[in-house]
């Protein structure tokens, strides 16, 4: 079996990384104006471009799986390293070896655009606690000026006994 569907399909799944790269940075200028309606789109879409990517990489670890069957080699150990050890020819290695290297690129600036959203995310959730808090006073707060200490109240008598 060649080797080509594999690079095919990681080139695939680099696209549909790279696709759900541009969704996230949308993302976070949708969070950044503060529309709910416009993240609850965007959130729909990164669902579906999920949806894609999940199906990709099935067929990729299908594919993979055919692969080292075909070659006899154990199933336990499904790695690029490995796939690489088995190829022969130079430039499928190189090509394997770049698209890799690219969807592990595409894959961390993912990972860092949804650290930022999460991060701008626990913000607006803070200034709209914040925001609460400022217009519902607390209980304690709706008295003005100092309260009494029963104590206090209590140790004066109504009747004063050294009379």
């Amino acid at each position: 079996m060649s080797v080509l569907p594999i690079i095919q399909s990681l080139e695939q799944l680099v696209l549909m990384h790279e696709e759900l790269l541009n969704v996230s940075k949308e993302k976070t200028e949708v969070i950044k104006e503060g529309s709910v309606e416009k993240l609850q789109a965007i959130l729909a879409k990164e669902r579906k471009q999920i949806r894609k990517v999940e199906q990709v990489e099935d067929k990729r670890r299908v594919i993979v799986e055919e692969w080292f069957t075909s070659r006899n080699l154990s199933l336990e150990d499904m790695t690029i390293s490995r796939i690489l050890d088995g190829l022969e020819e130079e430039a499928d290695k190189e090509t394997i070896a770049a698209v890799t290297t690219k969807l592990t690129e595409v894959i961390t600036a993912l990972k860092q655009q949804e650290q930022l959203n999460q991060t701008l995310l626990n913000q607006s959730m803070q200034f709209v606690q914040l925001s609460l808090d400022v217009l519902q006073p607390s209980i304690t707060k709706l008295n003005y000026g100092k309260q009494k200490n029963e104590s206090e109240r209590a140790s004066r008598s109504i009747f004063d006994s050294q009379a």
